[in-house]
């Protein structure tokens, strides 16, 4: 597959290259916010976990169905990921 080779001005140029770093400023900002929620986040997933053992999801109108300790998935040994 061929691209087309586009011809840019040295300003246009210019103008991308800084355009580049202060989206890479921004994603590293966001990055750190959600590096800093962590210990949060990992009590939030804790949280939610011993809920639906103790009281359950619902499955079906005012059904509630708990969920059995074997069936809560492993932590994996990975950093959490948060997409954005």
């Amino acid at each position: 597959m061929k691209f087309i080779a586009h011809k840019r001005s040295r300003a246009v140029q210019a103008w991308l290259k800084q355009e580049i770093v202060e989206q890479r400023k921004r994603h590293n900002t966001i990055v750190g916010e959600q590096e800093a929620l962590t210990p949060k986040r990992d009590k939030w997933i804790a949280d939610f976990l011993y809920r639906i053992q103790t009281r359950g999801v619902h499955v079906h109108n005012n059904q509630m169905r708990k969920v059995a300790p074997e069936e809560i998935p492993v932590k994996p040994k990975r950093k959490f990921k948060v997409v954005f």
